[in-house]
């Protein structure tokens, strides 16, 4: 089949009929115009310009031109003009002036004509040419500003938002700009809440503020995405006041109390950054709103932001290099079983450090959500169990004995079809079993994807490994759930044990933590534990096994294998 080409031009001559209104208070000119249009284009004739705003009123979705003599009795052809480019539905209707007057060409231009006939009229063939052209043009100029125009709100799309930002760069290479993001916090909330129609209430309430704001500061505003407005202007000072003014129209439809914006902002005094990224460290700034402390509604991207994403940006372009240059290592975090008269060394969690050969030791707490969130955590994971296992084959080689660990398992190993075997491989490579390596699983992991993780999870206690839910009391598990939940054993969130006393509320939250992890007959775990009366509070409440720096500091596989040593020499 050859390749098919767009035929503009049936657009005009084949598909359609276009419509046509004469304006001429001379009936001998409107029956001429009239015999040179009649075979191609369907016609209205008015005597007055009343008459003829009349019609466009009433034919305003047909008419595809307006030919206007400028001097009619009672309103002339320049009101005429005024009107039309005063009402926003009529003011893409092209219309062509008929005038004798050469000094009014330039007027009726400037008030809105596309084109000019001078009277006496040119040849026909000329005046057929310039109505058809007019018509195409008006036709070309509608259908870009329905692409380039948002359809709720009017504003801009993105990209005519840059072309128009890229014109502006280009003809004032010396003005400051600064590109700005707005957006509602949580807006989907409001459509479930309020529905639909009031939640594009909001839209158009934030995109007359946005509007307003670019248009008083020499720029202009774009609709990009649900509830999210790019805003390019002169370079400002004061946002605070900036800020309110794109409230106002919100007032109007909403309490100013729920008003949830959050805007992000990059200045570029001297143009050093591209236009796109320009906005991408404007809605970097924006999207700070929910993870900093600052009360103000804008965040102003600056250098330390800028170190941040480029900091953040080499850690994950680095996890490759640095697992195979062994900047990762692991150290085991002691438990300890306290339900007997003392406390004895019965497993460990495994812990993953980095150090960086740039950035020196980077926190854990910091580099492992950002790995889940990019989807990198399944490679580090992996390393981790596979050394573990290793470490815990040197160990059962040394001193004769197995002690198990613990590691943790991230949402996006959950549903890994490849997690089961891979597991399996790692310990039978090393000679060991599915009872030597506990699986550590977050609670918002069992809280995602309910039965979807049930069935992975009983597929792995099928094969002979525990579970173990990670940061429990963090989530929100309902206690229904927790009666059908496949877990061997319940992990304290560190946060529980910090401020516990004898009889206070936090000391009374673990009592009934503890008293579930009974009820289901499971051990429960207490993490963080670092004086001897929060061990001597959880073990008089029945907790089961501890961990933290009461007992010991985290520690590599050597010194791990010293207190393994030691253990047994007490025994």
């Amino acid at each position: 089949m050859k390749n098919q080409v767009l035929d503009i031009e049936a657009k005009y001559e084949q598909d359609f009929r276009r419509t046509v209104l004469i304006v001429d208070d001379e009936p001998v000119n409107l029956r001429l115009m009239g015999n040179i249009l009649g075979d191609e284009y369907d016609l209205f004739y008015a005597e007055s310009g009343e008459e003829a705003l009349d019609i466009i009123h009433k034919e305003k979705d047909f008419l595809s031109l307006v030919l206007l003599d400028l001097h009619l009795k009672g309103m002339d052809g320049y009101e005429v003009l005024k009107s039309l480019q005063s009402d926003d539905s009529l003011r893409a209707i092209p219309v062509i002036v008929l005038t004798s007057d050469k000094e009014a060409e330039v007027k009726s231009l400037e008030l809105g004509a596309v084109d000019f006939l001078s009277k006496p009229f040119d040849k026909t063939q000329v005046i057929k040419a310039r109505i058809r052209r007019s018509i195409e043009l008006a036709i070309d100029r509608n259908i870009i500003s329905l692409t380039g125009t948002d359809s709720l709100t009017g504003l801009l799309t993105k990209q005519f938002l840059f072309q128009y930002a890229g014109e502006y760069d280009k003809f004032h290479p010396d003005n400051g700009v600064d590109a700005i993001v707005v957006n509602f916090s949580k807006f989907h909330l409001l459509n479930e809440l309020y529905g639909r129609s009031y939640g594009d209430k909001v839209l158009c309430a934030i995109a007359e503020g946005v509007r307003a704001v670019a248009r008083k500061h020499g720029g202009v505003a774009s609709r990009v995405d649900a509830d999210i407005f790019y805003m390019y202007i002169e370079h400002q000072e004061d946002y605070e006041t900036l800020v309110k003014e794109i409230k106002i129209p919100l007032e109007s439809v909403m309490k100013p109390g729920d008003i949830r914006l959050k805007v992000g902002i990059y200045q570029d005094i001297f143009h050093t950054a591209s236009l796109y990224q320009r906005f991408d460290r404007a809605l970097e700034a924006c999207n700070l709103h929910s993870k900093s402390l600052q009360s103000e509604s804008y965040i102003v991207y600056d250098n330390a932001m800028h170190e941040q994403e480029i900091y953040v940006a080499r850690l994950l372009e680095d996890i490759d290099s640095a697992i195979k240059q062994g900047q990762f290592s692991l150290v085991f975090q002691p438990k300890y079983d306290i339900t007997g008269k003392g406390a004895k060394l019965c497993s460990a969690e495994v812990l993953v450090r980095w150090r960086h050969p740039k950035y020196g030791n980077v926190r854990p707490d910091f580099f492992i959500p950002l790995f889940e969130e990019n989807g990198l955590i399944k490679e580090l994971d992996r390393f981790v169990w596979t050394e573990a296992a290793k470490a815990i084959r040197r160990w059962k080689d040394m001193y004769g004995m197995t002690i198990p660990v613990s590691v943790n398992v991230s949402r996006v190993d959950i549903f890994d079809p490849d997690l089961t075997c891979f597991l399996k491989k790692i310990l039978s490579d090393n000679g060991l079993t599915a009872e030597n390596m506990h699986l550590e699983i977050t609670e918002t992991a069992y809280t995602d994807n309910t039965s979807q993780f049930f069935n992975i999870a009983r597929e792995l206690r099928n094969e002979g490994f525990k579970l173990e839910m990670d940061d429990f009391g963090k989530g929100y598990s309902s206690l229904n759930m927790l009666t059908s939940l496949p877990i061997d054993a319940l992990k304290l969130d560190m946060a529980f044990i910090k401020d516990i006393a004898e009889d206070n509320k936090e000391m009374k939250m673990v009592e009934f933590i503890i008293s579930i992890g009974q009820f289901l007959n499971v051990p429960v775990i207490a993490e963080g534990v670092e004086t001897k009366e929060q061990y001597l509070l959880l073990k008089k409440a029945g907790c089961n096994l501890i961990q933290g720096y009461y007992f010991s500091k985290p520690l590599t596989e050597s010194e791990f294998g010293a207190l393994i040593e030691k253990e047994e020499a007490e025994k």
